[in-house]
């Protein structure tokens, strides 16, 4: 059996719901402290060293990146969304681990040190930010915020990360571990169907959509279901409502995404009119202009409904990823390298384009996704796009760990 549908069986029970037969990998929770242990293990196999950074993100190096660095780093993220799929995350890590078999198979000897990482939270599925791990590793995210993240249960990250044996006092931008990275190639499961689209088994990346997380809050008045009057209530999901479908809109007319996935309703009773509704809304768009007049818009209509409503509105951003073209002379070196692979932009985001805007060269390959859809249990690749997609990638590596570090 190919290493990559090997791996990939190996940790097919890993978090799986029998009854949606989908996934659910938190950062730092059971599952996925079940797959950083494996991890570890397939690490330790093949001989390589195997650590932690201050940050929680997993390194496992053949080399001495220190001594004869930087080097070729590959990999993705281990974590899910709730009930989401099989591929989006580890298919990038064991097709690290099993393009690093195939080199050596060949008798490839690399002339730079080679890593496969895991990056730590990447969905941001527990904590609400994405790309954790990557986020803090580059700066990007202040290290004072990370700590007091808390999930739905209230548990903060510094929480979870001592519970998983991590000290999460030195947290933040961590300079060594990035020298360490002279280019990235992450490869990962598409999402959408625009391999399927071409007939391509495998892609290169050229952009990442910008998108961001805002937090909404309606606040209105609780009350009586039955006994309140329609024209004397002040009702916060009416004004939800009405922004959701604004957002639908707005999005629809700029070819660009509007989601709102999650609600928190407060008394969140039956046969009450809500106090409080609190909206989380992920938006994006092919460039900066259009995603932030599609937001503004959608402010602007919550706001104003929410004046006829008797309602009050409150808008907070809680994350944002700026458009993330990723380097051209490395794209087009592994598009030569690779021949007539299709090439083209994400509206997912990325540990590759937090490394990318933090002047990393990052490259990102994906694989087809036959049924398009991706943070679901239909996510699927056959295992023919999985050997594939791995191939494609010894490929690039072979290319790029040919020469010496400069």
């Amino acid at each position: 059996m190919p290493t990559v549908t090997r791996l990939l069986d190996d940790i097919a029970e890993v978090g799986r719901d029998p009854g949606t037969g989908g996934y659910t990998r938190l950062a730092y929770d059971g599952p996925e402290l079940v797959l950083r242990e494996w991890f570890v293990g397939e690490a330790v196999r093949r001989g390589l060293d195997c650590q932690a950074d201050r940050n929680g993100n997993l390194w496992a190096w053949q080399g001495d990146p220190d001594a004869d660095g930087p080097g070729v780093v590959s990999g993705s993220h281990l974590d899910s969304v709730v009930d989401g799929g099989a591929y989006d995350g580890p298919l990038g890590v064991t097709s690290a681990f099993a393009a690093l078999d195939l080199l050596s198979e060949r008798g490839v000897r690399p002339a730079r040190p080679f890593g496969i990482v895991a990056f730590a939270d990447e969905e941001g599925a527990r904590f609400g930010i994405a790309c954790a791990g990557s986020r803090l590793l580059t700066g990007v995210l202040a290290p004072e915020r990370a700590r007091t993240l808390r999930d739905r249960g209230g548990t903060s990250m510094a929480e979870a990360m001592r519970a998983a044996g991590h000290d999460p006092s030195g947290i933040g931008r961590d300079d060594e571990a990035l020298h360490r990275i002279g280019s990235y190639v992450e490869l990962h499961i598409e999402q959408g169907r625009g391999l399927v689209d071409v007939g391509a088994p495998v892609g290169v990346g050229t952009a990442i959509w910008p998108h961001g997380r805002w937090r909404l809050t309606f606040t209105g008045a609780a009350d009586h279901a039955g006994t309140t009057r329609m024209e004397d209530r002040r009702d916060p999901m009416l004004t939800y409502a009405m922004t959701a479908l604004a957002a639908n809109k707005q999005a629809r007319l700029r070819g660009a995404r509007a989601t709102f996935g999650r609600l928190e309703v407060t008394p969140n009773g039956t046969n009450a009119i809500p106090s409080q509704v609190k909206a989380w809304l992920d938006a994006r768009a092919a460039d900066q202009a259009t995603l932030d007049a599609l937001v503004a818009d959608v402010h602007r209509q919550a706001g104003e409904r929410a004046g006829r409503d008797g309602t009050t509105l409150a808008v907070e951003a809680e994350s944002l990823s700026p458009l993330v073209e990723l380097p051209a002379d490395l794209r087009d070196r592994i598009g030569r390298l690779l021949g007539d692979a299709p090439q083209l932009p994400t509206g997912a985001g990325h540990d590759a384009g937090i490394l990318a805007t933090a002047g990393v060269p990052a490259a990102m390959l994906f694989v087809r996704n036959p049924t398009g859809v991706s943070h679901a249990p239909a996510e699927h690749a056959d295992d023919a796009d999985c050997i594939a997609g791995v191939g494609a990638l010894a490929r690039v590596l072979a290319d790029l760990l040919a020469s010496p570090a400069p």
